[in-house]
């Protein structure tokens, strides 16, 4: 059995079905123990850290013990964190055409420099353009998958990493000024559901930029392959516009082709916005 063992200061407990809260923070491959556990989780990242390496490989010594001044030592279970296979999300190196569909994306958003920004069940390659290519107050990225997260933040300190699903994101973050459904399909909620809870975390004027860099053909192909974790279709034009209005959303540019599928949505406010 793979087990964490951690101080018991910072017992975790497994997350409900619709809701968990971890926030993650870096920890070097090599130096999983009990006193930089401590020092590395910071006023508002408050739960353990794992490292990219371990998680990836599932591999963490069962015999270590905590030294005396540690007081009593709680055990945590991986398997108590089932993780979905998100591989499909990633396509290795990202080719030109790739990058350049990424890039109308994220053009389509708007990052200024004093903007904050959702990123919801991103890639890592996502997560880097973005990164590369723009300056922004704040990045969030909010996945279910703690190995997404670990390996993202083990690369990029300053991204903020949050583990759980979009409508139970944590208002302290917002509010937000750009908002990228990166993969609309890998959440489970419906479309309303999904407005109603950025209505009230985005300021008036803010982008969602709802994005399929390979569009519904290749949409179809990962729902076959991965019926877990892709979930829910890519909304037509009329369904978005629908449901979006009703939450004050205003679509400003939709694309839906073989090969690529953009809604951005621009937020009008109303009396539930911040």
């Amino acid at each position: 059995m793979n087990s964490v063992f951690l101080p018991s200061s910072l017992l975790l407990h497994p997350p409900t079905l619709h809701q968990s809260a971890f926030c993650l923070h870096s920890l070097p491959q090599s130096n999983l123990c009990f006193n930089n556990l401590q020092r590395l989780c910071s006023h508002s990242l408050l739960s353990p850290v794992v490292s990219c390496h371990s998680l990836r490989h599932r591999h963490l010594s069962t015999g270590a013990t905590a030294p005396s001044n540690e007081g009593e030592v709680a055990v945590f279970n991986f398997e108590d964190f089932p993780e979905k296979d998100w591989s499909f999300l990633e396509t290795g190196d990202i080719n030109e055409e790739l990058k350049r569909k990424i890039d109308l994306i994220l053009s389509a958003g708007e990052i200024e420099e004093d903007s904050k920004v959702l990123v919801s069940i991103g890639s890592e390659g996502f997560v880097d353009q973005i990164v590369n290519s723009s300056t922004c107050q704040q990045l969030l990225v909010v996945h279910e998958s703690l190995l997404v997260l670990c390996c993202i933040k083990e690369k990029y300190d300053m991204v903020r990493c949050w583990q759980g699903e979009l409508i139970y994101v944590p208002e302290e973050w917002a509010p937000f000024d750009v908002v990228f459904l990166y993969f609309l399909p890998g959440l489970p909620f419906e479309l309303d559901q999904v407005f109603g809870s950025l209505s009230k975390r985005c300021l008036p004027g803010a982008r969602i930029v709802i994005s399929h860099p390979q569009g519904r053909k290749a949409l179809e192909q990962q729902r076959r392959q991965f019926p877990d974790a892709v979930t829910s279709d890519l909304p037509d034009k009329m369904t978005l516009q629908n449901v979006a209005a009703h939450h004050s959303f205003e679509m400003i540019k939709f694309v839906d082709k073989t090969g690529f599928y953009l809604a951005v949505l621009k937020f009008s406010g109303n009396d539930q916005g911040k």
